[in-house]
Parts: C-alpha cells; structure tokens; sequence
C-alpha cells in the first residue's frame, strides 16, 4: 500500500509540474499576443490622427484646386476606405485578413495622397498657404510616428510568432487557438514610401 501511495504521489506531483509547465506555455503566449495588440493600438492612434488631418487637407486645398475635384475626392474616398480597414483591424489585430485590407487600403491612401501633393505643387498660391504649410507638417510627423509606431508593432509580432512557432510551443498554441499573428508589411516595393507632404 505504502509504494502504490508513492507512486501515486510522484504521479500527482508529475502531473502538477506539467499542469504549471503548460499553464506557463499559455500565459506567455497570452502576454505576447496583448503585447502585439498593443502595439496595434499605438499605430491606430497614429492612423487616426491622420485620418482627421486628411478632412482637413482636403477642405484648404478645395478653394484651390478647383479643377482638381477628382483628385479630392479620390483622396476622401481612400481615407475613408482606409478608416474603415483600421477599425476592423483594430477590433482584432491578430486577424490576417483585416491586418491585409489594411495594408492594401493604406497603399490606395498613400498613393491618393501622393497624386494630391503632386498637384498641389502646380498651384504656388496653395504652397503660400499658412494652413496648408501646417496642416501639411503635422502628416508629415505623423507619418513619421506611424513608421516608428509600426516598426514597434512587427517587432511585437515577431517575438509573438516565434515563440508560437518554436518547440514546445507549437505543440500547444494552436490547441489554446493561438494563430500567427500578420505583419504590417508593404507589398508593392514603389508604396513603401511615405507621402511626400513637403512644400519648400
């Protein structure tokens, strides 16, 4: 009785031990994951100031750019397909498919902000502008905390997929359900970089 008490005992303790190792395994992986959304969150902000300067951007140079309306307007329509590719990645960061709408919708912003500044050039009255100069700074910053804010956030799903991809991890990540989480890339080499907003 006594030896089947020990080896019951060592059986109770062995199941303990690997209870606490697994439980260790899935709280990393819970803390990784809420480490990338995080992350996340601090570009949304960052994306989000911008789509509110857009708006903006837009109204200043419409007294200008009279002839321009397409161009205005493909602008509005990019930030607001961009917006709404945010908000469904945001709501879930660790979703690919939303982190790929976003990344292919912010692609269609840059270049429509691009076509803008292009045209902007042509116009000296609107480069003269105060609230253009301005409004034109602050993308240009924010661009600038939107690179910083997403080279954070690949970073964080880097740790998070590599330690979701190595052994013994693997073994139970896609147990607990947790996916590969998708980085916030730029496909089309020519999108990669940031709008040029600058009116010297």
């Amino acid at each position: 009785m006594t030896a089947s008490l020990i080896v019951l005992g060592v059986l109770l303790a062995l199941a303990l031990v690997i209870g606490l190792w697994i439980a260790g395994i899935y709280n990393r992986l819970v803390g990784l994951r809420n480490r990338f959304k995080n992350a996340f969150a601090q570009i949304d902000v960052q994306l989000k100031r911008r789509y509110d300067l857009i708006p903006n951007l837009v109204e200043v140079a419409k007294g200008y750019l009279k002839h321009e309306r397409e161009t205005l307007e493909n602008v509005i329509k990019a930030r607001n397909i961009a917006y709404a590719a945010s908000q469904s990645a945001a709501a879930n960061p660790a979703d690919a498919n939303a982190m790929k709408s976003l990344v292919t919708a912010e692609s269609g912003l840059a270049g429509a902000l691009s076509r803008l500044m292009v045209v902007s050039e042509q116009y000296p009255d609107l480069k003269a502008n105060q609230n253009m100069a301005q409004l034109t700074e602050e993308l240009t910053s924010t661009e600038n905390k939107i690179a910083f804010a997403r080279q954070a956030y690949n970073d964080s799903v880097m740790t998070y997929n590599t330690a979701r991809e190595t052994f013994p991890t693997v073994v139970f990540a896609g147990m607990f359900g947790f996916t590969a989480a998708e980085l916030f890339k730029i496909e089309d080499p020519s999108e990669r970089n940031a709008p040029k907003v600058s009116f010297s």
